[in-house]
């Protein structure tokens, strides 16, 4: 999601939430699997597997992507970010923005290799420190706000993947 592309919206069929490197992501595994797989009947099926597994792949990697939707986390938190029991009087979402952000895409990271949040927040810390572009807060005054947005999606994912209780 960018400032021209704010809904994430797919670049051939303009739907939004868009996961074009979850799809990227997930094509180059799968074709490389694939032509792993059809190595074995010769190059003709090293071809016809690197095909097939890059279909199969990058439909696995758009949905492993899309278990966290940018667009609808975002539209969450501009909705309520000032209703946070952490909120600072005077500041606006694009302070907030950065930790948001910052919590539910660390969130999906995390989940793949069932760290928690307290194993993880280091990451986090780092990622923020380097995204956080305008926003007045520190990591320390947004962390907060990006385990608010963390305990959000993992909420609404099955399971407790981070094995935190939550």
């Amino acid at each position: 999601m960018t400032a021209k592309n704010p809904n994430n919206a797919d670049p051939i069929t303009g739907e939004p939430g868009a996961h074009p490197a979850g799809t990227a992501a997930g094509a180059a595994a799968g074709a490389a699997a694939g032509a792993a797989v059809g190595s074995v009947a010769g190059p003709v099926g090293t071809v016809v597997g690197g095909a097939a597994g890059a279909i199969a792949g990058g439909l696995a990697g758009k949905g492993a992507a899309e278990r966290v939707n940018p667009t609808a986390e975002d539209s969450y938190w501009r909705a309520n970010y000032d209703k946070r029991p952490t909120y600072k009087a005077g500041y606006t979402y694009d302070d907030y923005a950065p930790a948001y952000r910052t919590g539910y895409t660390g969130w999906e990271r995390a989940s793949a290799s069932g760290e928690s949040w307290d194993s993880y927040e280091p990451k986090l810390r780092t990622e923020y420190e380097r995204s956080r572009g305008s926003s007045r807060l520190n990591w320390e005054e947004a962390k907060a706000s990006a385990r608010d947005a963390w305990h959000r999606v993992e909420r609404a994912i099955p399971g407790d993947a981070d094995k935190d209780g939550r």
